[in-house]
């Protein structure tokens, strides 16, 4: 019988129910269980000074999840899914998403259909969807002081008031360029339904091998949306006299002074999702994201000219 690990949000009331009751029904079936909550997934925000407390990458994995385990199911929203594929991330294991959340854009299942898609997975009657994470490094002074992986995208502001900044960003070995904006995206194509998408940036299904460069309410007729390789290296000077903030999935992030660069690419590692029907993003944007709906309602009463 397979080894199952169970990932929930352990501030969520139904998804503690659920990954309980989840739990008890896989080893009645004479399954292997392990359970650990979403947590040591989340980042949390590191400080100013020369301290920055982050937990190193391979030391995200839960206890008990290892190449042993046959899937995991995770029980959360997309918050949650973003917390566990970092967690998971090192040991490869496929992932069903169940989603006791609210959007739900990453999650492949409901809770009312657990049992049919349990069934399903020990069945073996899924397919395994491979998606792009990115490494996120801090350096100062020649030192990696921050680092992180994530799934949708990395992103440089100031805070606690916006207002435009000056970066200096490299992609690859091509000639630097000068953004003034807000503040700067970078994306995955799993990430281009998320910030980027409301920053302006073009939807980018899942398998296509590039990034994203988005400026934040750019302060320039010029500066747009940039789509490059995947196997491009980017690095970002913040040219500004004050410190910025770095954010990693909407959940936590690191301190950048003046004198630190950001150093994004793409991860050794991915995130790997369970389908348990054809992957078709177009129906999930269509589904989530109302596109490809008609604006116009087309009336069938009336006989059209």
């Amino acid at each position: 019988m397979p080894k199952i690990g169970i990932i929930y949000n352990d501030i969520k009331p139904m998804a503690c129910r659920v990954a309980e009751e989840l739990s008890d029904e896989l080893l009645a079936k004479g399954c292997e269980v392990v359970t650990t909550s979403s947590f040591g997934g989340i980042l949390g925000y590191a400080k100013t000074d020369k301290r920055q407390d982050y937990t190193p990458i391979d030391q995200l994995i839960p206890e008990g999840f290892n190449q042993d385990i046959d899937f995991g199911i995770v029980l959360g929203g997309d918050g949650t899914v973003l917390a566990a594929c970092r967690q998971v991330a090192l040991c490869g294991i496929p992932l069903l998403t169940v989603n006791t959340g609210h959007m739900g854009f990453l999650t492949e299942t409901y809770v009312s259909q657990l049992s049919q898609a349990v069934d399903q997975l020990m069945a073996g009657d899924y397919h395994v969807e491979d998606r792009t994470m990115l490494r996120v490094q801090v350096w100062r002074e020649e030192r990696l002081i921050w680092e992180a992986l994530c799934l949708n995208e990395m992103v440089l502001h100031r805070e606690p008031l916006t207002s435009m900044c000056h970066f200096e960003i490299q992609i690859g070995h091509h000639a630097p360029v000068d953004i003034a904006a807000d503040g700067v995206i970078i994306s995955t194509p799993t990430g281009s339904t998320a910030y980027s998408l409301s920053a302006g940036g073009p939807v980018v299904t899942p398998g296509v091998p590039v990034l994203q460069l988005i400026p934040i309410c750019p302060h320039s007729l010029a500066s747009r949306a940039l789509v490059f390789s995947n196997q491009e290296r980017v690095q970002i000077f913040p040219a500004n006299p004050t410190s910025m903030v770095m954010v990693v999935d909407g959940n936590g992030g690191c301190a950048v002074l003046p004198q630190d660069s950001v150093q994004v690419h793409k991860a050794e590692y991915g995130a790997r999702f369970i389908r348990l029907q054809r992957p078709e993003f177009f129906r999930i944007l269509r589904e989530k994201l109302g596109w490809g709906l008609p604006h116009i309602a087309k009336p069938t009463s009336v006989e059209l000219p």
